[in-house]
């Protein structure tokens, strides 16, 4: 790979971080710009590579391809640079509860915390039951991966894989998403020292300094 791929992104959305964790620990050149909501992604210029002007979006200017929606993005960088299987299996089932545990990320975990982030912190009203059950919604998925985590240190197989690393900035989210919401994470933990192992890997950390950063400078 010759020149960096393209990420567009956002300060305060993890989504467009989820893909930035998966550049880094593929160790591949990448430059981020950083749009603003709600013109930044609704402007002509970004929905021409989005139409449904949101992020992220990733041009790579090595194979000419632009794409949107985070799992797309994910499964591509992984097929196209992932030619060693540092975060990959190639072996069956595995290859397949891979696609399963990032499709069920991108159905269950990012929309249900992201709704519940929209009643707690941006809806007009206050409206007690969806708080309660978008609240319940996170405790619901979070139980989910626990349980899926008993006797294991990863989601598939024995390493730390696309997958797991899907759930991090949601998971980092989590306590903003719920509120006043009271997550109780001693009942969760499998997932809570799955997560500790995570964000201990030097390109997690790193993106989620990078994240925090952008948000101080107001992006």
């Amino acid at each position: 790979m010759s020149q960096p791929i393209i990420l567009y992104s956002h300060a305060s959305g993890p989504n467009p971080w989820k893909v930035a964790i998966i550049l880094e620990e593929l160790g591949l050149k990448y430059e981020t710009k950083f749009l603003e909501f709600p013109h930044g992604v609704k402007g002509k210029e970004f929905t021409a590579k989005n139409p449904n002007g949101r992020v992220p979006c990733i041009e790579d200017p090595n194979t000419g391809i632009t794409l949107w929606e985070s799992g797309a993005i994910i499964e591509y960088l992984i097929e196209n640079y992932d030619k060693s299987g540092k975060l990959t299996y190639s072996s069956f089932p595995e290859k397949y509860h891979l696609k399963q545990w990032l499709f069920f990320q991108v159905s269950g975990q990012g929309p249900y915390f992201g709704q519940a982030a929209w009643f707690n912190n941006f809806h007009p009203e206050k409206l007690p039951s969806a708080i309660e059950r978008y609240g319940k919604e996170i405790d619901r998925v979070t139980m989910v991966l626990n349980n899926a985590l008993e006797g294991k240190e990863y989601l598939v197989g024995d390493k730390c894989t696309y997958a797991d690393l899907s759930f991090v900035t949601w998971a980092a989210f989590a306590p903003v998403a719920a509120g006043p919401h009271k997550i109780d994470w001693e009942a969760y933990p499998n997932y809570k020292a799955w997560l500790d192992r995570l964000t201990s890997r030097p390109a997690v950390k790193k993106v989620l300094e990078d994240k925090q950063k952008a948000g101080a400078k107001g992006h």
